[in-house]
């Protein structure tokens, strides 16, 4: 992706984002100085890698193939591997109309994945074979807003605005937008997009930026290069 293309789904974000009544925190708005002369004072934001995070998992084509994602908050996998202290994370994501989110599951996070406004929010679930990995003949079980559901291999539900399912390690799923974008929350489990990330077939995380111009603001994915943050 070019840098000035990331720049401006930042300021659409954005502006979609509050369209909903949602402000991103103050740290989104700083500026890669800023970021870096705050570096001390924003440890927690660096190491935990909040901020902005805009992919298309490598492709080249953001608009059929990609995901807009914020982390707001997100914890540290000691404390959930000890079962106390900040065990949790969140996100705020748009999924542009018909925007594939490609087919993955988790090894650690649970999720729940919720139609915060917008259009209707679709989500193809399969379920594992016996060693975790993707199976197209499984089904299996979820939670939708609490209550149980059992859904069939290659189910597409369709969430409409304040409407959630809960996704657990084994549950493989893609979304995007049905109809129109969509505002997602995502509440889970400490959020690693490092190493806990599966993909059916397997892509990349992240996007290769060609930097045709100056960052509006840091993606987490620049942190390591821009921040020398490991």
């Amino acid at each position: 992706m070019k840098r000035s293309e990331i720049n401006r789904i930042m300021e659409e974000a954005d502006g979609f984002i509050r369209s909903f009544g949602h402000v991103l925190p103050p740290f989104a708005y700083w500026s890669p100085d800023q970021m870096r002369a705050r570096q001390d004072q924003a440890r927690g934001i660096i190491d935990g890698r909040l901020g902005w995070d805009i992919t298309d998992y490598g492709g080249g084509d953001f608009a059929a193939l990609g995901l807009f994602l914020f982390t707001t908050r997100n914890g540290r996998l000691q404390d959930l591997r000890q079962g106390g202290g900040m065990c949790y994370a969140e996100k705020i994501m748009i999924s542009r109309r018909d925007q594939i989110s490609p087919m993955h599951t988790h090894v650690i996070k649970v999720e729940d994945i919720i139609n915060r406004g917008g259009a209707r929010l679709a989500v193809q679930l399969y379920g594992s074979d016996p060693q975790g990995g993707f199976d197209e003949t499984a089904g299996g079980q979820v939670w939708r807003d609490g209550r149980d559901y059992r859904f069939a291999p290659g189910e597409v539900l369709l969430l409409d605005p304040g409407e959630s399912v809960t996704l657990r390690p084994g549950d493989w799923h893609k979304f995007w937008g049905e109809g129109g974008d969509v505002l997602i929350g995502e509440v889970s489990t400490v959020n690693d997009d490092l190493t806990d990330n599966i993909f059916h077939p397997p892509l990349g995380r992240f996007a290769q930026i060609q930097e045709d111009c100056d960052p509006r603001h840091l993606l987490v994915s620049d942190y390591p290069v821009w921040l020398n943050a490991g």
